[in-house]
C-alpha cells in the first residue's frame, strides 16, 4: 500500500472512530452539568469532521486521482491545531484537547508527506 493510501485511510478510520461517539455524548454531557450552550455549533461540528473523515477514505482509495484535494486536507488538519494551541497557551482550553490537536497536526504533516510522495496523473 502507497505512503498515502495508508496515511489518509489510517486517518479516515480515526476521525470516524474518535468523532461517530461524539453525536450521543450530549446526555452524558448534561448529566455532567455542562450543557450544551449552542447544539447547532456542536452538531454542525460533528457533521462536517465525520464528512472529511469519507473524503479521507476516498482519498486512500485513490491518492492519485484526488491528488488536488490533498492541500484542503492538510489545511483541515492544521486549521484544528492553529487554534487550539493558542488557546491552551492561554489557559482557555482542557491539556486533552491538546492531545486531538496534536494528533491532527500530525496527520496534517503526514497528509502533506503524502502529497509530495504522490506523483500527477
Amino acid at each position: 500500500m502507497s505512503f498515502a493510501k495508508w496515511a489518509f485511510t489510517l486517518s479516515g478510520i480515526y476521525g470516524l472512530a474518535i468523532m461517530t461517539p461524539m453525536l450521543f455524548l450530549e446526555p452524558a454531557m448534561i448529566a455532567a452539568g455542562k450543557p450544551l450552550s449552542h447544539p447547532e455549533s456542536y452538531y454542525g461540528f460533528v457533521g462536517v469532521t465525520l464528512t472529511f473523515q469519507l473524503i479521507f477514505l476516498m482519498i486512500g482509495r485513490d491518492p492519485t486521482r484526488y491528488r488536488a484535494m490533498m492541500p484542503i486536507c492538510v489545511l483541515e488538519k492544521f486549521s484544528f491545531a492553529s487554534v487550539v494551541w493558542p488557546l491552551f497557551l492561554m489557559g482557555r482550553t482542557p491539556g486533552v484537547v491538546t492531545v486531538f490537536a496534536t494528533i491532527d497536526l500530525v496527520l496534517g504533516l503526514l497528509f502533506l508527506l503524502a502529497w509530495r510522495r504522490t506523483r500527477l496523473a
